[in-house]
Order: structure tokens, then C-alpha cells, then sequence
């Protein structure tokens, strides 16, 4: 369901916009040296309301946290969670993942994050997805080597489809789980998260490291997705 435009909207992302970079496009290589003093950059894409880039934040002052979001009804809430909780490490992206090439050079990310992204369940849709191998080669050339995708989701056809995929791309798996919480609460969860917890969803993570052999967009085209239709299932 596509989020209303909130009240005011235009206004209360005035009063934001110290978190906000204008034009991402100019920073491309340039992050480090126009935020000096971290020692990472990490990149969430489709950030939402903020729960998980607020307290991402709030646990790592050293690193810089870069959210994109496309949905400025969404993100101007992300902005203003972050702007109350006085914190400095946090800016906002209103753009498209697709332009990342645009936006960052070769290895100037150490982490990307994708949490519960639309799993586009239709086969003529997964060009889509977030795991895509288009999208996966792209974060491929702007993450350094030995950088990481931390992917976490609800969707179970998601999960399996987008592993598979991973493993074609040449990234190394480590920390794969079906089960996230099924001891108790671990990590940072989005509100997506924590309203599926309460529920008894088990919550899928895996972490997808870049090495030597993952493919980027040196590679060439990526193979045409067939078949790639999803089931409804979510947490089966």
C-alpha cells in the first residue's frame, strides 16, 4: 500500500534538511573526504521510518550512516527520529538504489543493509528485487573487498531465491539463519521487524561477503531472471 503524502511534508523536511545530501551525485568518491573522521560508510537501502538507522547509529559514532529512501513520506519520519535523537553520523538520500554507480566509487562502502524489501513476486518482476543479480553486481563495485550485504527478511521464497542468488554472484555466505530470534530478541530490528516478532514470524538473515570471485558490473549483463516467480508463503 503506497504511504499518503504526510501533513506538511514540504516543510518538515525543511526543517531537516542538515540531514539531507542535495546531490548525491557530487559526493561520488568524495564521501570521506566531505565526512572526515569515520571509519566506515555504511548504506541502508529503503531505510522506512528510521527505527533501525536511529539506533544503527546510535551504537556505532565512528560510522557514517547513509539511508536511502525513495519515499520522502517515509523518509522525512527517518529524518526527524534521527534529528530528535540529536545524532551526527546519520544522512539521508531521497533517490533510487539503481543510480548507486552514480552515487559511490568502487569500494567506498564497508556495508550495505537491506531489510524486508518488496520480494516483487511476479517472474516478469524480479529484475525488481533488491538481490537481483543487477542490483547485487552494483553493490559488488561499490563495496571495498571483504565488505558485506547484511540481508534480513520475513519471506521465505524471498530468502531461498535471493541465497541462490547470492551463491551465483560469487559472494560468500556466513551467519545464515532461518530463525533470527528464536531465542530471544538479537540485534537492531526495523519496525517491520518487531511487529513480526510479536506475531511469532521467524525472521530470515544472512550476511553475503565480497571476495575476489564476486561479480560486479565488470562482469557484463547479468543472466535473464526465468521462472523467478515467488510464492505467497511467508513464514512457512
Amino acid at each position: 500500500m503506497r504511504m499518503r503524502k504526510k501533513p506538511n511534508l514540504d516543510l518538515r523536511l525543511e526543517n531537516c534538511s542538515e540531514l539531507l545530501v542535495s546531490d548525491p551525485k557530487e559526493n561520488c568518491g568524495r564521501w570521506r573526504e566531505l565526512y572526515p573522521g569515520y571509519e566506515e560508510i555504511h548504506l541502508e537501502i529503503g531505510c522506512g521510518k528510521g527505527r533501525f538507522t536511529a539506533e544503527v547509529a546510535e551504537k556505532n559514532t565512528r560510522v557514517l550512516i547513509l539511508a536511502i529512501e525513495k519515499v520522502q513520506s517515509a523518509m522525512v519520519m527517518a529524518m526527524e527520529r534521527v534529528q530528535n535523537a540529536g545524532l551526527k553520523n546519520v544522512r539521508f538520500i531521497d533517490a533510487d538504489a539503481v543510480g548507486l554507480g552514480e552515487m559511490f566509487a568502487n569500494g567506498e562502502i564497508a556495508r550495505v543493509y537491506l531489510n524486508f524489501c518488496d520480494p516483487w513476486p511476479k517472474s516478469r518482476d524480479a529484475k525488481f528485487r533488491l538481490t537481483a543479480p543487477s542490483f547485487l553486481r552494483s553493490y559488488a563495485d561499490i563495496l571495498l573487498i571483504g565488505g558485506a550485504i547484511h540481508f534480513k527478511t520475513d519471506n521465505l521464497p524471498l530468502f531461498e531465491w535471493s541465497k541462490s542468488m547470492f551463491e551465483n554472484e560469487g559472494w560468500s555466505l556466513q551467519a545464515v539463519t532461518m530463525n533470527l530470534h528464536e531465542n530471544g530478541p538479537v540485534g537492531i530490528m526495523t519496525d517491520y521487524e518487531s511487529k513480526f516478532y510479536a506475531e511469532g514470524v521467524p525472521i530470515k538473515r544472512l550476511e553475503a561477503v565480497k571476495t575476489e570471485l564476486t561479480k560486479d558490473t565488470s562482469a557484463g549483463v547479468p543472466p535473464r531472471l526465468r521462472n523467478a516467480a515467488l510464492s505467497d508463503a511467508r513464514n512457512c
